[in-house]
């Protein structure tokens, strides 16, 4: 047992920006053997009061205490000396370098001067081990999922003797069984005696693991409560700020019917299309006005079959049919001049470009298929902007903030009206609303919702497989990357039917 002694206290932390005040008075107590989660909506200023405690920012006002001293660190590397290690939601690792380069990068062991790379190698085992995590050291870090690069990004943080363990949305890419892993081993730092600062969007597993729990909202201090006496209602209630209907219409969303009419014709069909080494040759339908759904466990081949329909892979199988005529999508510039558009799930590697403002990312694919000679009028790009700031409640409504101070819901929002923007016949969705919170989740389903509505088809794919269900009329179901059959989606349907789909399919 531990003495629950603080070890980390932040007090009136106060962060400014250029005409945005992220935080405002925000006060945070870690304390030793205890899992502390940090709530609240996106905007609401966590990843913000992260960057103030590891010395990414510093704060306008209030102070840092470790230990009992107060501190100013001058960085994360400053900040991991002092026993503050950080793992961020979005993996900022070297993909080039081995598994054990990346875990030992900037602590390697050193004999006569030179990487004692042997003794790399072994402690880089030692750590991968202690997260059940079996995977050669000695392996290109890039050769592997990007889970395993989630689990690498833990070890990485765990070199040091940690007092403090910051995990930002560590679980976003982790299948269930990896959680659990990752949850045994948060368990054993604990009882180890150290403070672990949680952030998850997935309430289960904020109950699962959590001892204490901070809300934010607006970037202001809700209230400290312990987990186990605050009901999951009033939780929701307290990080939005009103009552408990954003949640309940997610749940409550109508099932729709099949939105095709008997004997249409397809807007988009794939016709035994499939990439060697990616996805088996698989048959996909989409009518306009529909949307179908991707489900399946990690590594089913959700993206691999999304990158295929939107020529961002190159498929060496099958054809693709636009309109009952075939079409050749061999990039995504092909797919967009065919009104095809497809947005990622790594909004940073391959969606947003972060130096840019919202009005610059907003405009982006737009201006890079008319081609850079001949500039949108600024007329015109004014307006598109201010329509999709207002139409997606984009905050800061400002179109000359950069990207990368948004919170991920926003910056989510952006990428989706970059699309919007280019009036796509058919919109790919790769997780749209992963690692972003309930009342912006509910805004961007009720946003495919109507764009399906409008007549847009939509492919939608998701991890989480009630989300898929809710929204989709045809659910396509994926496991080990081979398409293993479809569902209709109707009252009838239910989570269990996919998960029967997933666990005994036959490949269609």
């Amino acid at each position: 047992m531990h003495d629950n002694e603080a070890v980390v206290e932040l007090r009136g932390i106060t962060v400014e920006f250029p005409g945005v005040r992220a935080l405002d008075g925000v006060d945070l107590t870690l304390r030793r053997g205890e899992v502390h989660a940090l709530m609240g909506e996106n905007g609401a200023g966590k990843s913000t009061l992260i960057k103030a405690l590891t010395g990414v920012y510093t704060p306008t006002s209030g102070r840092v205490v470790v230990a009992g001293s107060p501190v100013a660190f001058t960085g994360p590397a400053d900040a991991q000396a002092s026993g503050v290690s950080t793992v961020y939601q979005e993996v900022n690792l070297a993909p080039n370098l081995t598994v054990a380069e990346n875990i030992m990068l900037g602590n390697e062991p050193r004999r006569f001067g030179a990487i004692d790379v042997r003794a790399m190698r072994r402690r880089a085992a030692e750590l991968l081990a202690r997260l059940d995590v079996h995977v050669d050291p000695a392996s290109s870090l890039g050769a592997h999922s990007l889970a395993v690069q989630q689990l690498v990004a833990i070890c990485r943080a765990l070199v040091v003797d940690c007092k403090v363990l910051v995990l930002d949305e560590p679980t976003s890419s982790l299948d269930a069984g990896e959680v659990e892993k990752l949850f045994t081993v948060m368990r054993t730092l604990r009882d180890d005696g150290v403070a672990i600062l949680f952030v998850s969007h997935f309430l289960e597993q904020i109950y699962a693991i959590s001892d204490r729990m901070t809300i934010l909202r607006n970037g202001r201090l809700v209230g400290e409560y312990r987990t186990a006496d605050l009901p999951r209602r009033e939780l929701v209630h307290l990080m939005i700020g009103s009552s408990f209907e954003d949640l309940e219409k997610l749940g409550d969303a109508p099932r729709r019917e099949q939105a095709a009419a008997d004997g249409a014709e397809p807007l988009f069909q794939a016709v035994a299309l499939g990439r060697k080494g990616s996805i088996r040759p698989f048959d996909l339908d989409v009518h306009a006005g529909e949307v179908v759904g991707l489900a399946g466990l990690l590594g089913s081949g959700r993206t691999e079959l999304s990158r295929l329909l939107t020529g961002t892979d190159r498929a060496d199988a099958g054809k693709v049919l636009l309109d009952g005529r075939p079409v050749r999508l061999a990039t995504p510039r092909a797919a967009l001049r065919r009104k095809i558009a497809y947005s990622s799930e790594d909004r940073k590697a391959e969606g947003l470009v972060g130096d840019l403002t919202v009005r610059e990312n907003i405009v982006l694919a737009l201006q890079a298929d008319r081609g850079w000679l001949r500039r949108l009028p600024a007329r015109t790009v004014d307006e598109i902007v201010d329509r999709y700031i207002a139409a997606l409640d984009i905050r800061p409504a400002n179109p000359a903030a950069l990207v990368r101070n948004l919170s991920g819901g926003n910056q989510q929002k952006v990428l989706l009206a970059r699309w919007l923007a280019t009036a796509p016949r058919l919109l790919v969705l790769d997780e749209p609303t992963r690692g972003i919170d309930v009342g912006a989740k509910a805004e961007i389903q009720r946003l495919v919702a109507q764009l399906a509505a409008d007549g847009m088809a939509v492919v939608f794919v998701s991890a989480e497989l009630e989300e898929v269900l809710r929204l989709s009329h045809r659910v396509a179901v994926l496991r080990d990357r081979v398409k293993v059959g479809e569902l209709v989606n109707s009252d009838d349907v239910h989570l269990g039917d996919v998960v029967d789909l997933i666990a005994s399919g036959e490949a269609s």
